[in-house]
């Protein structure tokens, strides 16, 4: 019998279930969404008490599009940083 490369699995996600088929190499990045979705989610329906559930995840969804740009704008200084440190670290060199 062959192992296919896809199953489903079920995440609960602000306390609903969403039943998903995915890759089975790619299970780990969705168990780890889950967990991030689910932390961020208690945390706004902590800090903002009587709110919908849809308004909580709104605010999750919001809260992780935030950190994902803020990473993707990291992401893109870094091969300049480092070109930076080179080219300071030559004149540092030179200058000695």
């Amino acid at each position: 019998m062959e192992i296919s490369d896809t199953f489903q699995i079920t995440l609960k996600l602000g306390g609903q279930n969403f039943s998903i088929t995915i890759r089975r190499d790619e299970e780990l990045y969705y168990r780890n969404a889950e967990k991030l979705i689910n932390k961020r989610h208690s945390f706004y329906a902590n800090r903002f008490p009587h709110q919908s559930n849809e308004t909580y995840l709104l605010m999750t969804v919001l809260d992780i599009a935030v950190m994902q740009q803020k990473t993707e704008a990291s992401a893109n200084i870094q091969p300049l940083m480092a070109a930076i440190t080179g080219l300071t670290n030559e004149v540092n060199a030179a200058l000695k």
